[in-house]
């Protein structure tokens, strides 16, 4: 549309429409107050939680979400939303709007944890060993919170909006196949977000730039002789071969690394022996690896190979070293766009208040939100769900005691939806001036 046309639209819609929600003026301010007042009505609230409880009670892994899919499947259906599926195996991907550029993404992951649920109550987990222990039943309530939003608003927003139900972000590397499924490949953003027991509700927390380490596993197999504990010239002990790998792997970050390049090598799993007085034939660590820097984690892994293998050479022992890339890709740090933090910084202030919209240090941890942020620009962000006075403490994410406060969902569901209103708009206003660009379709 010509620059003319454009600011005549918006006039006339402030001049004469009964309600107006994109005006101009209310950029800044009105959309995001508009839609948590929305996303507050009783009915959206219940319809969030009692959504948000389902998948609680049915958890499934990664690429296994058959029923939580179906779920979303359904609930798009009802409010006349067109989707894809499947995508990346469970993947579901949906659109509101114009069909047309500008194309904007908001995602939420959809797996479960493998660990027994420990809190009871009323919606516990109904599947021995799985669990909604990293809140993302919360997320897709709060993504189809926001859908029903958004398609209430869906003949005023000036593009389109594209909801990513994603699989798999547990170490699956969901995202990675989402994008290699092609379903976003003309996005302009995309906007996720995550609980956080530690934030207090009503308040939101992330920062410019690195915010989440990438990372990666490996699994070492050290093999030597086993043998009777009372003789042990006559075996090679694996077990003393792997102590020995395990001190020196602490080496990499305290004497390889740079001190201001945070990096972490962690051995968190030990397998060995059977029998108090048998040295084994072999035995099996693993760990984790992250850092900020895809030099640093290409140099921590070539470096984690190097010393396992050759320190189980000194102590007599063979060693084998899987980084397990087949079903656990290495995940790319998570670093946020600096011109989104700017949007999410406006937006998330006019709704909650400057005062609640935090900027963090960045957390060693890892999110496969980063492959969307290696594709496009993205940007991802806290939610806090603390209230200690109605619900005490929070466990952490990942425990088997974690709960979600469900007083989150509205504000959850109100900022995806503004977050991506208010970018389509802003992107839509750069479009229309003579240098502006977009893509043409998706």
């Amino acid at each position: 549309m010509e620059d003319s046309k454009w600011v005549l639209l918006i006039f006339v819609l402030c001049l004469f429409g009964p309600t107006p929600i994109f005006c101009e003026s209310d950029f800044s301010s009105k959309i995001p107050t508009n839609f948590l007042s929305f996303a507050k009505k009783q009915e959206l609230v219940d319809w969030m939680v009692g959504l948000r409880r389902k998948i609680h009670e049915n958890p499934e892994l990664g690429y296994e979400e058959v029923e939580t899919s179906k779920l979303i499947r359904a609930e798009l259906d009802k409010m006349g939303i067109p989707y894809k599926y499947p995508v990346a195996v469970t993947g579901v991907i949906g659109y509101i709007g114009t069909g047309d550029p500008p194309f904007v993404a908001i995602r939420a992951d959809m797996d479960a944890l493998a660990m027994q649920e420990l809190v009871e109550w009323e919606h516990k987990s109904k599947v021995p060993g799985k669990m909604h222990a990293c809140g993302h039943d919360s997320h897709v309530a709060m993504l189809l919170g926001a859908a029903k939003i958004l398609q209430e608003h869906r003949e005023e927003l000036q593009g389109t909006v594209i909801l990513v139900f994603q699989p798999a972000e547990e170490g699956g590397g969901g995202a990675k196949k989402v994008l290699d499924a092609g379903v976003l490949e003309n996005v302009d953003a995309i906007f996720g977000l995550h609980v956080s027991p530690a934030l207090p509700i009503g308040e939101v927390a992330s920062r410019s730039g690195p915010l989440l380490a990438g990372s990666g596993f490996f699994e070492a197999v050290i093999s030597g002789k086993g043998g009777h504990a009372a003789i042990p010239q006559h075996s090679i002990d694996p077990i003393l071969a792997a102590s020995n790998v395990i001190v020196s792997l602490q080496h990499l970050v305290s004497r390889e690394a740079d001190p201001l390049d945070s990096q972490v090598v962690t051995v968190a799993k030990f397998q060995g022996g059977g029998a108090f007085n048998v040295i084994p034939d072999s035995v099996t660590i693993g760990g984790t690896f992250r850092a900020f820097s895809k030099e640093s984690i290409t140099q921590l892994k070539q470096r984690i190979e190097e010393v396992i293998t050759k320190q189980a050479a000194v102590q007599r022992c063979n060693a084998t070293v899987d980084f397990l890339e087949q079903g656990k890709p290495l995940f790319p740090a998570t670093i946020n766009n600096k011109n989104l933090h700017k949007h999410f910084q406006n937006v998330a202030g006019n709704m909650l208040g400057v005062h609640n919209v935090n900027d963090m240090q960045p957390l060693m941890g890892s999110e496969d939100f980063a492959f969307y942020q290696e594709e496009m620009p993205g940007y991802f962000f806290f939610l806090g769900m603390k209230d200690e006075a109605a619900l005490g403490q929070l466990p952490s994410v990942h425990s088997p005691h974690f709960k979600i406060n469900e007083e989150a969902l509205p504000y959850g569901a109100a900022l995806h939806a503004s977050l991506a209103a208010t970018y389509l708009l802003e992107i839509q206003l750069r479009a229309s001036s003579p240098e502006g660009k977009h893509h043409d379709e998706l």
